[in-house]
């Protein structure tokens, strides 16, 4: 069997499989490279599958390396791993979306993605800076269809460079765009949100910590016509 189905894992709506439990390898900028890069091999010891990256956290050459290093002792196959990777603000334009993915192909050296996301839906202007800022400091914006932006994405996965397509933090209304976009070829597999289950218990020690508040609120993009948290999911 292979080992991707000996973990919980769903039927994606493009038929490909996806572990559900998924190790985030996001982490501050003074965490160590190695250390990232010895945390994955170590998850993939205990049983993960499904490794999740993007361009943002600016390590996916230290997650391609562990996961390379266990296909080439045996632990693994490359297709008993599910890799996924991000899109950033940065490169929204449409022409910018392919050098962008196979900026990551490179870094990873994997062959392909499994999963590639729309990281965030409002734009930032493009370069080399992951957060380009003005002489005064100021966030600087830029507006993008994000329906062009996809049928980007939609020519990356016929190129075979990734299996799956989906978004990240956008709200409904910005997912219906894109499920509304006459012409669409593949749409997206998922919205990458957390969701969990906790016991009742847990459950209650959490609702008691309410305040009304939305924790991760990503300010610095809040003038974006597409700033996603001006409305619920």
């Amino acid at each position: 069997m292979n080992q991707m189905m000996k973990v919980p894992s769903v039927k994606l709506s493009d038929g490909h499989i996806m572990p559900l439990l998924g190790f985030g390898t996001s982490a501050p900028s003074q965490v160590l490279k190695s250390t990232v890069e010895a945390a994955v091999q170590m998850a993939i010891d205990v049983g993960y599958r499904h490794i999740d990256s993007a361009y943002l956290y600016a390590n996916e050459e230290q997650v391609g390396r562990a996961i390379r290093k266990k296909v080439s002792d045996g632990t693994l196959r490359r297709e008993d791993v599910f890799y996924t990777s991000k899109l950033w603000a940065t490169s929204f334009h449409p022409e910018l979306v392919r050098p962008a993915l196979e900026h990551s192909l490179r870094q990873t050296q994997l062959g392909y993605l499994d999963l590639y996301l729309m990281h965030f839906p409002a734009a930032l202007k493009p370069g080399k800076e992951m957060i380009p800022r003005d002489a005064q400091g100021q966030v600087l914006l830029d507006t993008v269809d994000i329906c062009a932006t996809w049928e980007a994405l939609e020519e990356c996965k016929d190129a075979g460079l990734v299996r799956s397509l989906g978004v990240s933090n956008f709200n409904h209304r910005q997912l219906e765009l894109i499920l509304n976009k006459p012409q669409l070829k593949y749409p997206p597999v998922c919205n990458q949100v957390f969701d969990f289950q906790l016991s009742p218990e847990d459950m209650e020690t959490l609702d008691g910590l309410n305040r009304g508040l939305r924790y991760f609120r990503n300010l610095e993009f809040v003038q974006h016509p597409n700033y996603p948290y001006t409305e619920e999911y």
